[in-house]
């Protein structure tokens, strides 16, 4: 299995709209067109995967391969073996429609043997992709998936946390292909972090933070951004770290002051007033690794809090309102874990710079003077 998230859009459906769906996949950078006619490959960039599926069988296949890259059919390799000597320079894979306990066998070979496999789960069921996930372990091939539509792709890129290599979906309209390559960017990507330097810590007394419970497991190096302008924020790390009071929580992050913003999917920001169950937020490791991850509630109570000023060596400041206690704590380089009440100036902590102002927690060109 690869590590790439593959999109292959299959465009037989898309009819009238087929040249506009096909510019919007190009300009997406889609990595494989699926079709039945090599003649709507004409004009694609190398860039792009050229794949012709036959669920029906080789028998369809055409005899003028020309231009194509993946021949995608059902059935054993050494019912293919003569069209395979044919045409030595197009890949061939196997397609497998998963109905029943043979043919998840039939699914799991495949995965193991093929350079590609697509599949094609009847039920709705994720447990039969979990197991050929886990045969095809070690394997070179890559596995493609067919997905009913967005939803469904998302879950099937992150299916035992690996996913799968691919997924296919039907690409009727022009917004198909934004959307598939929308979904395989939501299992995690990179964010730019910076060393900010601690200014002044301020005890500003009373006020309402918030505790943001994930469905997730943070790992000791990960937290999420949380901070008091749109433009600066700081790595607020989980209680992943043993306390002497209390059993860890290794779900929560004490994010901050409730009006405070923190980082969603695709860039947008949200308050942590407006984070409600089954939100969405962006956890974030020392390296700028991140992955989306669900809230399962949001605890606002009050408590004392304080005032962190910092400055990124750009000049930008930037400010965090915490829990004033000492039990809540930043990412610092490293992966240091920083008390928040013991933070002085000249300390070191983790951050990130967004660039653009926001609008409904939307980038936006505009001018907008936080302080």
């Amino acid at each position: 299995m690869t590590d790439a998230k593959l999109c292959w859009l299959d465009i037989r459906e898309a009819g009238a709209a087929t040249a506009a769906v096909l510019e919007e996949a190009v300009h997406q950078k889609i990595d494989g067109i699926v079709a039945t006619d090599p003649a709507v490959f004409a004009g694609l960039p190398p860039t792009v995967r050229k794949v012709l599926l036959f669920e029906d069988g080789a028998a369809t296949v055409p005899a003028d391969l020309d231009g194509v890259d993946v021949v995608i059919v059902p059935g054993p390799r050494d019912a293919r073996a003569e069209l395979q000597a044919a045409h030595p320079d197009v890949q061939f894979g196997r397609y497998v429609e998963i109905v029943d306990a043979d043919t998840l066998e039939d699914a799991c070979l495949a995965a193991r043997l093929e350079a590609w496999s697509v599949l094609d789960f009847r039920d709705p069921t994720k447990i039969p992709l979990e197991i050929v996930i886990a045969a095809a372990s070690g394997a070179p091939g890559s596995i493609v998936t067919t997905a009913a539509d967005t939803e469904e792709a998302e879950i099937l890129y992150g299916v035992l946390e690996h996913g799968s290599d691919g997924v296919l979906m039907r690409g009727r309209t022009v917004g198909d292909a934004t959307a598939l390559r929308t979904a395989a960017t939501a299992h995690g990507g990179e964010i730019s972090l910076v060393e900010l330097e601690v200014t002044a810590t301020t005890h500003i007394g009373m006020g309402e933070r918030a505790c943001v419970d994930t469905t997730t497991h943070f790992r000791k190096d990960e937290g999420i951004l949380v901070g008091s302008h749109s433009k600066g924020m700081v790595l607020c790390v989980s209680e992943t770290h043993p306390l002497p009071y209390m059993p860890t929580r290794p779900f929560r992050v004490n994010a901050g002051a409730l009006h405070s913003y923190t980082v969603g999917q695709n860039g947008r920001t949200h308050y942590l007033s407006e984070l409600h169950a089954g939100s969405s937020v962006l956890a974030v490791d020392v390296d700028g690794r991140t992955r989306p991850v669900s809230v399962g509630r949001v605890k606002i109570e009050t408590r004392p809090l304080i005032s962190i000023d910092a400055v990124a060596p750009s000049g930008q400041t930037v400010n965090l309102i915490l829990q004033d206690d000492w039990h809540v704590r930043v990412l610092g380089p490293g992966a240091s874990v920083l008390n928040s009440t013991e933070l002085k100036p000249g300390d070191r902590i983790l951050g990130h710079l967004p660039t653009a102002d926001r609008h409904v927690g939307y980038p936006i060109n505009e001018f907008c003077l936080e302080k």
